[in-house]
């Protein structure tokens, strides 16, 4: 694991309760359960949460029924994750699973892909997620938008014109140095490109979400009793756009869903 992230992850920021801390966290949250369980097979089935942290969506999987196994470089997310019980958490690396070829029914890569900078090393963590995965099975994968960063700075009153080319070499390369004040090093993906890397890892029937949809830092920007109140349109909106081409980019993260020899049938369908 690069040292910058680890560091980041061990020292500057809070992982176990991301996804509940703010309105944006809870929409994230809610839309990503909403698309991986839509698509998920019945439970009781294999899961592999690859880079699962502490084990926030292990935990659900696992109430639903599931047998996860989660996965993570981080020994310190993976004794997290083992004290929340009910599911299985070892240590290890996305591009070099321990686990056996066909072992799983489904494969979840929802932080690895944007960690991993080098085009070869998503491939390599998208050819392991497929290997692992049985026939039929699927792999769900999670980038960040590209414009997720002008979008936080636009909506947050942090951008101003002579900012504006803080950004030019992201929106340019999707390469997001590790800012001491903000997100560290990581790969910000194109509306699209998730799918362009699943087919060439060879994974087939791919169809790629929005997850927030526009109204996420309108719940960023809220507090309390306004979250709840703005919830449910958020995630209505979200659903509406989720696969519109021209709104996709609105989501400050991309879903991906792919299968293993396709012999199952993604719904693309709102």
């Amino acid at each position: 694991m690069d040292p910058t992230i680890e560091h980041f992850y061990r020292d500057r920021y809070v992982e176990h309760d991301r996804l509940t801390r703010s309105g944006h966290g809870q929409l994230e949250f809610l839309r990503t359960q909403e698309l991986i369980r839509r698509h998920l097979p019945k439970p009781p089935a294999r899961v592999l949460d690859v880079g699962g942290a502490t084990g926030v969506h292990a935990s659900w999987l696992a109430a639903d029924g599931y047998e996860v196994e989660l996965v993570d470089p981080m020994e310190e997310h993976v004794a997290q994750a083992l004290q929340r019980g009910g599911f299985a958490a070892s240590v290890g690396d996305a591009r070099a699973l321990t686990q056996a070829d066909d072992s799983v029914d489904v494969t979840l890569l929802l932080g690895p892909l944007y960690h991993l900078v080098e085009p070869a090393d998503r491939l390599q963590a998208l050819c392991e997620a497929r290997r692992v995965t049985r026939p039929g099975g699927l792999v769900v994968a999670v980038g960040i938008s590209r414009y997720a960063g002008l979008l936080e700075w636009g909506n947050n009153g942090r951008l101003t014109v002579d900012k504006l080319p803080v950004f030019a070499g992201l929106l340019s390369t999707g390469l997001h140095l590790d800012d001491p004040n903000g997100f560290t090093t990581a790969y910000f993906h194109c509306v699209g490109e998730l799918t362009e890397e699943f087919a060439a890892a060879g994974l087939v029937e791919i169809a790629e979400f929005g997850v927030e949809g526009p109204a996420a830092h309108t719940l960023e920007n809220a507090v309390g009793a306004e979250i709840d109140r703005l919830m449910p349109a958020a995630v209505t909106l979200a659903r509406f756009v989720e696969v519109d081409p021209v709104m996709v980019a609105s989501s400050l993260h991309y879903l991906a869903v792919g299968l293993v020899d396709g012999v199952a049938t993604v719904d693309q369908e709102n």
